[in-house]
């Protein structure tokens, strides 16, 4: 196991290999805080676990059957090398789902009731009860509200069951229309894209990172959301030209926006996006909740289990695809 990160939430907490050990006996586990050595260790083993795997690291992996990634994307992972290997590949998406889903919806309703502005008025110690309520677009109500949603995986899922309980129509967009109903008042397919946005009052990114998504976001599409609209990216930064987000933000193209993820991380200090008017930044927060790691050691142990005994594993990926 080795999971390293320049964020402390999103290291591998001693804890966990020492649980999975103690459940598993039979298993030998190697924690590992960095990846500095880990082709020292690799050789031999036959499951990891961790954010990344270099190629070159992946070259000394001889036994290698099943890794498991500690994150929900996994674009990091599906490199020529590894698709090539069969190697099986799993993910985080469903421990990612709920706390993204609620982050979704806070990024929502932030923006539908212009929190923005009353914390700013906030700060002058001014009770902006007039300024406030004639902002334009104004403060909307989520009841009757279209959101549309790219991308229907497990994070879109869950977005999609809170905004019904909101009273809100439901319009996606993803590959395979074939599924998606239950959740979703219409499913369209990814040529159907502007249809969606054309009526959209708020639009959220959470489509997986691959060739096919970079930068799906971009002019041509943020001119086909209406004015008053949202855009709410819990993706992937490269899912969003930011550049044609700034434009689209400054030029009243859009009503504004809301992002936890960005191209690169950090958001550099230069990015015009940090003074973008209506925009709404959160740091990659989103599944960085108290209940992170204890979601993904449920995940592991239950697919360590289901390994060992020859059962289909949770959280399958498609190495072809990204996700």
């Amino acid at each position: 196991m080795a999971a390293t990160h320049r964020y402390p939430l999103w290291k591998l907490p001693a804890w966990l290999p020492a649980r999975i050990q103690e459940r598993f006996p039979q298993l030998h586990v190697v924690h590992r805080e960095n990846y500095l050595d880990l082709d020292q260790h690799i050789g031999d083993a036959e499951v990891y676990v961790g954010f990344v795997l270099p190629p070159d690291v992946l070259a000394v992996a001889r036994e290698l059957r099943w890794i498991h990634a500690t994150a929900a994307g996994v674009d990091q992972l599906c490199y020529p090398e590894m698709v090539a290997r069969s190697i099986v590949l799993t993910n985080a998406s469903t421990v990612m789902s709920e706390p993204v889903a609620e982050h979704t919806m806070a990024l929502i309703l932030a923006l539908a009731k212009r929190l923005m502005s009353s914390m700013e008025y906030q700060r002058k110690k001014f009770w902006a009860q007039s300024e406030v309520s004639v902002e334009e677009p104004g403060i909307i109500e989520l009841q009757g509200a279209t959101l549309g949603l790219i991308g229907l995986g497990d994070i879109g899922r869950e977005v999609a069951r809170r905004a019904r309980a909101f009273g809100m129509r439901v319009v996606a967009v993803k590959r395979d229309v074939s599924s998606g109903g239950d959740l979703a008042d219409r499913v369209l397919p990814p040529s159907a894209l502007h249809e969606m946005l054309s009526e959209a009052d708020f639009v959220v990114v959470c489509a997986p990172q691959t060739s096919a998504t970079k930068r799906l976001m971009g002019a041509a599409e943020f001119a086909a959301m209406k004015r008053s609209a949202y855009l709410i990216n819990v993706a992937r930064g490269t899912l969003v030209d930011e550049a044609a987000l700034d434009a689209a933000l400054r030029g009243g193209k859009i009503a504004g926006a809301a992002a936890d993820v960005f191209d690169p991380e950090p958001l550099p200090p230069e990015s015009p996006l940090w003074t973008a008017p209506n925009m709404l930044i959160t740091p990659h927060t989103a599944a960085s909740t108290s209940m992170l790691w204890k979601r993904q050691a449920a995940l592991l142990e239950d697919n360590i289990a289901r390994y060992l005994d020859g059962r289909p594993l949770r959280n399958l990926v498609d190495k072809n695809l990204g996700y």
